[in-house]
C-alpha cells in the first residue's frame, strides 16, 4: 500500500518476472492500482506499508477500481495515541505498517529542536520494535553537538544534513530499507524527501517567524521507491505523538543494562519516584548515570503534557 486517501487505496502491483509475449509482459510491469476495502474486512483499518491482496479489475487502468481482501500479517506497526489539541479522542492511531526504520527528522534551528517530541518519537520506535535514527537539519544555522551529545547514551545513530552538502550518508542508511520520516512541520522534511526522491514533489512549507512552526504540508503518509532500492514513507508533520498505549516495561525493555536493577523495585513502580531502586543500582556503579537519566526522560514523556 503506497496511498491512503478517504477510502481509496493505492496499492503497487510488483508481479514476478514474466515470460512469453512482448504484451504479457508489459501485463505484468509494476503498477499502480486503486481500490476500495471489500465489506468483509470490517473496520480493520489499513495504512501505507501495508501489504494486501486484491480483487476485481487490477488493471490500474484509469477509473478501474480493485477491492482489498486481505491484509497479510505485518512485521511491525508504527503507534501514536491523539493526546493533542487537534485529537482529543484518546483513539490510538496506526502511522504505517512493515517499517523497518524510523528516521526522526528535526531541524538544529527555525524552529528550535524540541528533545521532547524527540523523545516520544523514540519511545514510539521502541514499541514498534524498528530501528531509529535522528536526521538533523539546517546545520548551517546551528552546530549538532549538543543535541547529539543528548542521544548517544541511547546509542542512536544520527546523519547531519548541510545546506547543499551531499546525502550520501543518509542514503547509505536509507537504501534497501523501508524508513517512515516522521518530524513536525517546518523541518525540512519534504525538502529531503524531494532530493532524495526527484520527482516526489512534496510540497515544501516556511516556518512562522511568530510561532516558530511550520505548516502542514503533507497531508496524507506516501509511499515512494528510491532510486538506489528501499522505500521511504513520508507522514504529515506532527505536533504531537501520544503514548497512551505504550507500558512502561516497553520503554524499559530499551534499557537492557538498566532491567536488573528494577529487582528491587517497589511494585508498580514507575521508575521516577523517590523510592526506585534503580538509583542505588546506578550509584553502585551497575550503569552508567545518564542512561538512567535518559529512561527517565523517555518515562516522563509518556504523558499528556505538550511535546514543547
Amino acid at each position: 500500500m503506497v496511498a491512503v486517501d478517504r477510502g481509496r487505496y493505492t496499492t503497487l502491483i510488483e508481479p514476478e518476472r514474466a515470460k512469453g509475449s512482448a504484451a504479457k509482459r508489459r501485463q505484468q510491469e509494476p503498477r499502480l492500482v486503486v481500490a476500495m476495502k471489500a465489506r468483509e474486512l470490517g473496520r480493520k483499518g489499513i495504512v501505507v506499508g501495508d501489504r494486501v491482496a486484491l480483487v476485481g479489475d487490477v488493471s490500474g487502468e484509469p477509473d478501474s477500481l480493485a477491492r482489498v481482501v486481505r491484509v497479510e500479517p505485518r512485521t511491525s506497526m508504527l503507534r501514536r495515541s491523539a493526546d493533542d489539541t487537534e485529537d482529543t479522542d484518546g483513539i490510538e492511531r496506526p502511522v504505517v505498517a512493515n517499517a523497518d526504520q524510523l528516521v526522526i527528522v528535526t531541524a538544529l534551528a527555525d524552529p528550535q529542536p524540541r528533545p521532547r517530541m524527540i523523545d516520544r518519537i523514540l519511545v514510539a520506535a521502541f514499541d514498534a520494535e524498528i530501528d531509529a535514527l535522528l536526521c538533523l537539519t539546517k546545520s548551517d544555522l546551528a552546530p549538532p553537538d549538543d543535541l547529539v551529545a543528548l542521544y548517544e547514551p541511547l546509542g542512536v545513530e544520527h546523519v547531519v544534513v548541510h545546506k547543499g552538502g551531499t546525502l550520501d550518508e543518509l542514503r547509505a542508511h536509507l537504501t534497501g530499507r523501508i524508513s517512515v520520516l516522521v518530524g513536525h512541520s517546518g523541518v525540512g522534511k519534504s525538502t529531503l524527501v524531494n532530493a532524495l526522491v526527484p520527482d516526489a514533489n512534496r510540497a515544501v512549507s516556511q516556518v512562522n517567524a511568530v510561532t516558530g512552526r511550520g505548516r502542514h504540508t503533507s497531508t496524507s503518509a506516501v509511499a515512494l521507491a528510491l532510486p538506489e532500492g528501499g522505500w521511504i514513507i513520508d507522514t504529515p508533520g506532527v505536533r504531537s505523538f501520544g503514548l497512551a498505549h505504550v507500558s512502561v516495561e516497553t520503554v524499559l525493555a530499551g534499557f537492557p543494562d538498566l532491567i536488573e536493577g528494577t529487582v528491587h523495585c517497589p511494585k508498580g513502580c514507575t521508575h521516577l519516584a523517590a523510592e526506585c531502586a534503580l538509583d542505588d543500582w546506578v550509584r553502585q556503579g551497575h550503569a552508567d548515570p545518564t542512561r538512567l537519566e535518559s529512561l527517565r526522560r523517555l518515562l516522563a514523556s509518556r504523558d499528556g503534557t505538550p511535546d514543547d
